[in-house]
């Protein structure tokens, strides 16, 4: 439980600024591909015999390059990225395959991949890659890269013509956001599985987005909401026999779907007004 309050706290701050990004670049489906082709990574490393979160940072550092090369434009990726991911997913399937013979048909780590497995997260200190230890420097990284480039793809991000006319590298910002999308991605695996990627990567930016505004307190929004639903997560799932991944989520969709009532009914209430007060005046 330590191991994946550690781990689970930085993959849940990681993922809430990397997700406001991606919910306003409209780049949910490159998550969502990245989160699939990590699934080939960490297949690939279980074969080998390596830490899985290393095969997630290779084959998703990989695939967010190769995406971002061949369609250099960020709302007509999704082309590229349908062919990047099934073959991947391809690759995937071979290497699980593999596993799967080679140990006599084991598939706790296939299930583990997919849905995910924070309270399996080894040692934070272990010799020489432990998953916590990794999951911490990966976040580092990725929060020092974004306080630098942070304005610039801002910009991009909400008038990506704009910023190109204006001489940003929009080129290099969008491939650098990929890479970004992947190391998250890979972190976020751990707690709630390629499957369910988006309950951290997106549904908490997507909630902060309905309730602010500004970027830096949608960004803070989207923080707290993945911090608080990996955490209560966390606590429901020690005191039953069911996954933290699905509390998470349920979480997170719940709150959702309660954002999005809210304001939709403000907003007949505004509508309601206001027409009042125009049947008024006349």
């Amino acid at each position: 439980m330590q191991n994946a309050y550690e781990a689970g706290t930085a993959i849940a701050i990681v993922a809430g600024i990397v997700g406001y990004f991606v919910v306003v670049r409209k780049s949910s489906f490159a998550a969502h591909a990245l989160s699939h082709i990590g699934f080939a990574g960490g297949a690939g490393a279980a074969l080998f015999g390596i830490s899985p979160v290393l095969g997630l940072l290779a084959f998703t550092t990989v695939g967010g390059s190769s995406i971002a090369v061949l369609s250099p434009r960020a709302a007509r990726r999704d082309v590229n990225i349908g062919i990047v991911l099934a073959f991947m997913l391809g690759i995937g399937l071979l290497f699980a395959d593999l596993y799967s013979y080679i140990t006599g048909g084991n598939s706790i780590f296939v299930y583990s991949i997919l849905f995910g497995e924070i309270l399996a997260i080894s040692s934070s200190w272990a010799w020489p890659f432990g998953d916590v230890q990794l999951t911490l420097i990966a976040s580092v990284v990725i929060l020092a890269v974004l306080a630098v480039v942070y304005r610039p793809l801002l910009f991009s991000s909400l008038d990506e013509d704009v910023a190109e006319a204006k001489g940003l590298p929009t080129f290099a910002l969008g491939i650098i956001f990929m890479l970004l999308i992947a190391v998250a991605t890979s972190i976020a695996v751990q707690v709630v599985g390629v499957l369910l990627i988006f309950s951290l990567m997106v549904t908490p930016a997507a909630i902060a987005l309905q309730l602010a505004n500004r970027p830096r307190l949608a960004i803070m929004i989207s923080i707290a909401i993945a911090v608080a639903a990996t955490w209560a997560g966390l606590f429901i799932a020690y005191f039953t026999i069911y996954p933290v991944s699905f509390f998470i989520t349920s979480i997170v969709f719940i709150l959702y779907l309660l954002v999005r009532s809210a304001n939709w009914f403000f907003k007949s209430r505004r509508i309601v007004r206001g027409t009042e007060s125009q049947i008024g005046t006349i």
